[in-house]
């Protein structure tokens, strides 16, 4: 049998890192290196594969064209090797993740596609957590998390999943007794539904109708989606919220109140901190969610 001669390990373990985590300073952090050891194990990588796989210029070292290929062939191989030892070992545990999640997202965008992650990674268990402040408790309680946010705090790895509309929500008879046009003293007259950590959507959907100065009768502050889209089916008011929410639920009883969109302040994000991308569980998610295109 003839063994194949493989790359220094310790070389292409600071390769995968560079690359995932977009930086080299942040790769010899994590590997407790100096830039020039790391350097030097690039180099040992580059020598054997024949190929030059950064540029380097003023300390920072981008990936070449061969550089991505050569990822994009390796890479997929490491995780087959990884599924291969893992199917193999009856000493493994299982991979379990703690993973925030807003509850309207994780219901109609995550569990419809949680069993398939499951039979890809029958190992990897999820612990789901739906409460406040999820960004800031990313490295400490929760290993990741998927939040509706403007923009993520500096220092996370951040994935944008989407890029919204705002839409104005409403009960259908609520909607026709409104009418096509919007009209200032038929609006001031109602009552609308505001997440409270998404105030600045509705200040954009005003923007759009000429309207910025709009004083609506009421405004209901809501801390769950999925209530606003069940106070909005009852015509208890206007929900501002993105239109995706309302195709995903399906319900008869809601329409998108006037011919007009708006884009939104707001998208939805994959955080973790960046050493966390080295935690299996979290690279086997994020993986998954990223192609998922959930």
């Amino acid at each position: 049998m003839v063994v194949r001669r493989l790359p220094p390990l310790r070389a292409l373990e600071a390769f995968m890192r560079v690359v995932r985590l977009g930086s080299a300073r942040a790769a010899a952090d994590e590997l407790a290196l100096s830039p020039s050891a790391l350097s030097r194990r690039i180099t040992n990588l580059e020598e054997f594969v024949g190929k030059k796989l950064f540029t380097r210029a003023h300390q920072a070292m981008k990936l070449t064209d061969e550089g991505r290929h050569f990822y994009d062939a390796v890479q997929p191989k490491l995780e087959e090797l990884a599924l291969a030892i893992e199917g193999q070992s009856e000493n493994l545990s299982l991979l379990r993740l703690h993973l925030g999640v807003l509850p309207l997202f994780g219901s109609q965008r995550l569990f419809p596609r949680l069993a398939e992650l499951r039979r890809m990674h029958p190992r990897l268990h999820i612990d789901i957590d739906t409460g406040a402040h999820l960004e800031d408790r990313v490295g400490d309680t929760l290993d990741a998390a998927i939040i509706l946010s403007r923009g993520p705090k500096s220092g996370l790895h951040a994935v944008r999943l989407d890029e919204n509309k705002v839409h104005a929500i409403s009960n259908v008879e609520v909607a026709k007794s409104l009418g096509d046009t919007p009209d200032r003293a038929i609006l001031e007259k109602q009552t609308f539904l505001i997440h409270n950590e998404l105030p600045e959507s509705f200040t954009a959907w005003k923007e759009e109708l000429g309207m910025r100065d709009l004083e609506p009768a009421a405004i209901d502050q809501f801390d769950s989606g999925q209530l606003m889209l069940e106070a909005a089916a009852q015509g208890l008011g206007i929900a501002i919220m993105h239109d995706d929410h309302r195709r995903r639920a399906a319900d008869p009883r809601l329409t998108d109140l006037f011919d007009f969109e708006v884009d939104s302040p707001y998208s939805y994000w994959f955080v973790c901190k960046p050493i966390a991308l080295e935690q299996r569980p979290v690279r086997l998610f994020h993986d998954w969610l990223v192609k998922a295109g959930l």
